[in-house]
């Protein structure tokens, strides 16, 4: 039995986001009519203490428990991803495991419907052996750190090839078909678009072209070196985009969550593109933001694909380009755009997820927070918008507290873990999320 079989509409109507006082730490943030505050919980769908991971043998587990290679104080998730297969009402649910640091078995898993003693357990994907060299085999992935399903199912994995900053591999992307597990498409990175030692690749996005099956370009975050590399994938080049907008801010280094703050100093990590279907209405963009900061940032799509532009190490290209949007106030982690252009993040405080109309000014009256959860939102690093199996679009979350992972530790005691979801026409409208 295959992995997809164990697993685990436009109807959206455009809301404007009304101005209404709400004190919270991060802005006068809007609370429109039927929007937030009413939907008062994300559906649960996985919760874990830590993770329960699965080995091909027993023996193989204790073989790398004494290697040192298995540390389940260190098996953090980022990312979560889903998939519904032909209209089956059930979706494949996958999970990253990066590697900061050794004792990751593996750094790419699906959830089963096998329940252990800590809870359902994972299984690599797409299998162990494209995990158990660690970095010795780079034929295999090294670190992942967040996937992109896309709308043919295919799955692009962004590989770091790095282990605690120590560059294993080059940083490579894959694009594995979901249905066979084969592997459809495969690029390694030049060095000239990184930075050995320093870059560490984390959120691909990619551009699927409105009318088939074809890729256009893919843009990864490096989030260490603090830069974009985009890559065009039918003349399988790439270059590197990188300035004052992709970098770290000096105010939004400390994150505090939950009475608990830690340092990040991480450039660019979320990114989004407009909807095709808005093509006609609005000239399409590159949104993107770094984690410590709160610029939300923008760049037309015409010119980040426009190899020519791009020097090496020339941090004045295009830069009269970028559009400073806004600011927040707070720290995002992940983002995901809907198909009418809402484009919804993980705002680091409050615990919440904040939605945008694109079509309005970034301004925290045009802002809205649809969830607010103290307890279960705590540093959502997996954000997905996908279609279910009635084509509607699903928002799907994970979050980790990273704060206890990066601080005191995680307590195994305590739910650590939860991939949760709500419907986005139920989310923006402010109905019940199951």
């Amino acid at each position: 039995m295959d992995y997809l079989s164990m697993k685990c509409q436009r109807c959206i109507r455009i809301i404007a986001l009304l101005s209404c006082a709400l004190g919270i730490v991060a802005g006068q943030y809007s609370t429109a009519p039927g929007i937030g505050y009413h939907s008062k919980a994300l559906e649960r769908v996985f919760e874990a203490r830590n993770l329960e991971l699965s080995f091909p043998t027993p023996k193989e587990r204790e073989r790398v428990l004494r290697a040192g290679l298995y540390d389940p104080g260190n098996v953090v998730p980022i990312d979560v991803d889903v998939y519904y297969t032909h209209g089956d009402k059930t979706p494949s649910i996958f999970v990253t495991i990066p590697r900061f640091t050794k004792g990751v078995p593996y750094s790419l898993a699906y959830v089963t419907n096998e329940v252990r003693e800590n809870g359902t357990e994972l299984r690599a994907y797409p299998s162990y052996d494209w995990h158990q060299s660690h970095g010795a085999d780079c034929n295999g992935l090294t670190s992942v750190y967040r996937t992109q399903i896309d709308d043919c199912g295919r799955m692009w994995i962004l590989d770091s090839g790095e282990i605690d900053f120590v560059q294993h591999c080059p940083p490579q992307l894959y694009a594995l078909d979901l249905a066979s597990g084969g592997v459809v498409h495969h690029y390694r990175l030049p060095q000239d678009v990184y930075k050995t030692g320093v870059s560490r690749f984390v959120t691909p996005i990619i551009e699927l072209d409105a009318h088939n099956c074809d890729v256009g370009h893919v843009y990864m975050a490096d989030s260490i070196g603090d830069g974009i590399v985009v890559y065009d994938v039918a003349a399988q080049k790439s270059w590197r985009i990188e300035n004052k907008y992709t970098y770290p801010h000096p105010d939004f280094g400390t994150f505090k969550i939950a009475g608990e703050s830690f340092q990040l100093w991480d450039g660019s990590v979320s990114m989004s593109v407009t909807p095709h279907g808005l093509a006609g209405q609005l000239e399409r963009m590159l949104y993107f933001h770094s984690l410590s900061s709160d610029w939300q940032m923008a760049i037309p799509l015409n010119v980040v694909n426009n190899g020519s532009i791009w020097k090496r190490n020339d941090v004045s290209a295009g830069l009269d380009q970028f559009v400073l949007l806004g600011k927040r106030g707070s720290q995002c982690v992940a983002a995901a755009m809907s198909e009418t252009g809402m484009l919804l993040c993980g705002l680091v405080q409050p615990p919440s997820i904040l939605a945008w109309n694109i079509r309005q000014s970034y301004t925290p009256e045009n802002m809205a927070l649809l969830i607010e959860d103290e307890q279960r939102l705590q540093f959502t690093s997996g954000l997905k918008i996908v279609r279910n199996h009635e084509g509607k679009e699903e928002l799907w979350a994970l979050s980790n507290r990273l704060q206890k992972a990066f601080g005191t530790g995680l307590n195994f005691k305590e739910v650590n873990f939860r991939i949760q979801k709500c419907g986005i026409y139920e989310l923006l409208n402010g109905l019940p999320c199951h």
